[in-house]
């Protein structure tokens, strides 16, 4: 993808192809779940709610840009990422609920893609400017409250497209707790994120980064068994852990 786009552009972009996808493809609720994400995020851009917007915008762009490439290789019968495979595929293998197909796009897209969208967007010598670094902190940090802030409408849009069976009583009655859940671990695996792109700069000075990357797509693909497993998925990435944590070399 044109990492060149501006925020506006990739929204429409996103838009156009989820008009594409019929209303039951598996990938569907994922994308559109981050389609309204960062039409969230451009809105904050446009109410000055980071300290370099600049910054923010081409990070984001080239984030979006690590999923629709993998879209792209998918639709043409190319290799993907493993837990980009599992994430496109698994609503074709068996119908899985919307919640599920999400929190699959999530894996992939938070735990492997974030942390090399901001290997990118922060070049080596930045990761030597203790001022700068914080800044970008602060912005990284700033998208944590925005993804709080969307749990609630997400949920019920997620609602909307569910079909019966896949939300139990025990489901409604834990709405409340699911949703603060889940802005504790969205929060929990974006600080893990932080920490590996710090160890994948080390890594890239070191020419060691495809090694590391290669550790963090396993650790990333593992993620799928706990994603999958019956149950209060919720609760359980709340009690362990949504986010996967890259050992720093000995």
């Amino acid at each position: 993808m044109d990492t060149d786009l501006s925020i506006d552009q990739l929204t429409r972009h996103l838009r156009r192809l989820s008009a594409e996808m019929a209303p039951t493809d598996g990938r569907r609720p994922f994308h559109d779940t981050y389609l309204r994400t960062t039409e969230a995020v451009a809105a904050a851009l446009t109410e000055g709610r980071f300290v370099d917007a600049g910054w923010v915008e081409r990070w984001d762009v080239v984030f979006a840009g690590l999923y629709l490439d993998a879209l792209e290789s998918h639709l043409a019968g190319d290799p993907v990422p493993g837990p980009w495979r599992v994430a496109f595929t698994a609503g074709t293998e068996r119908r899985l609920p919307p919640l599920r197909l999400v929190l699959l796009g999530m894996n992939a897209h938070i735990n492997l893609d974030l942390p090399q969208a901001l290997l990118e967007a922060i070049p080596d010598a930045d990761w030597d400017d203790p001022e700068l670094i914080a800044r970008r902190a602060v912005d990284h940090t700033a998208i944590d409250e925005i993804l709080a802030s969307r749990v609630a409408a997400e949920d019920r849009e997620l609602r909307g497209i569910e079909q019966p069976g896949d939300r139990t009583i025990l489901d409604r009655l834990l709405t409340p707790f699911n949703r603060m859940g889940t802005r504790r671990f969205l929060a929990e695996a974006r600080a893990k994120v932080w920490h590996n792109a710090r160890l994948m700069a080390e890594a890239r000075r070191a020419g060691t980064l495809d090694v590391v990357l290669a550790r963090l797509e396993s650790l990333s693909e593992r993620r799928v068994e706990d994603l999958l497993r019956p149950g209060q998925v919720i609760l359980e990435l709340t009690r362990h852990g949504f986010g996967v944590t890259l050992e720093a070399e000995a």
